[in-house]
């Protein structure tokens, strides 16, 4: 099987969906632990370092362009998938006969992966590319007046703005809810005795992961934290 066989045939997209899932569970375990620091209540100090260690490291730079890769190879493939299994049921099943084989967001991982898509562009657009274009402006020398902290305070004093990121973090909550144990089921993981607790640990995680990222701009938004 040739390189194009492998990621256009349909054990070729699930397995690559299944390694870019697991990838991306890691880097939000990485990403709201980073971003948890804002609940030390320190004025950003803790939060600043930490971002402005995760930003100059150059082995998490390097791993920040897989990231992105492995990103948009998910999405695409999700959506590709989405896309053909919908059309192999052109005559869509009774109401009953899905709920009883499927849960809702397990059905609808297209549309949650979409939902999830918009806000991550806004995600982008409003921190990650203001954060780059300070560290890589002048030689990086604008990098050191570039407090992430207070970027963020000034976002989430607007409160639309923490109902679309709440909006999000829900659309990922469901979306991890199935994702999680299906990304270990996909690669072969799945056992009468292993998947209970996969499936228990991808429940936690999910909650752990979405309410830490749920209450950073309602923590902002409400002065929880200065």
């Amino acid at each position: 099987m040739t390189w194009k066989h492998f990621f256009t045939s349909s054990i070729g997209k699930k397995l690559i969906m299944g390694l870019t899932g697991l990838f991306l569970i890691v880097f939000l375990i990485v990403h709201v632990g980073v971003n948890s620091c804002i609940f030390v209540n320190d004025g950003g100090e803790t939060f600043n370092a930490a971002a402005h260690f995760m930003s100059h490291n150059w082995i998490l730079r390097i791993m920040e362009v897989g990231l992105f890769a492995g990103l948009l190879l998910h999405i695409i493939q999700g959506l590709l998938l989405w896309k053909k299994n919908n059309a192999a049921r052109p005559v869509k099943y009774s109401v009953n006969a899905a709920n009883a084989n499927s849960k809702w967001y397990s059905r609808s991982m297209g549309l949650l992966g979409t939902l999830l898509l918009f806000f991550l562009v806004i995600h982008v657009s409003k921190f990650f590319v203001d954060t780059k274009i300070a560290l890589y402006a002048d030689g990086g020398a604008n990098d050191a007046s570039h407090n992430l902290y207070n970027a963020m305070k000034e976002e989430f004093q607007t409160w639309w703005v923490v109902v679309i990121y709440v909006l999000g973090v829900i659309s990922l909550f469901w979306h991890l809810l199935h994702g999680f144990q299906s990304a270990f089921q996909t690669l072969g993981i799945n056992h009468k005795r292993y998947t209970p607790i996969i499936k228990a640990i991808g429940v936690g995680y999910t909650i752990i992961v979405c309410i830490l990222f749920a209450l950073m701009p309602i923590s902002f938004f409400m002065g929880w934290i200065e």
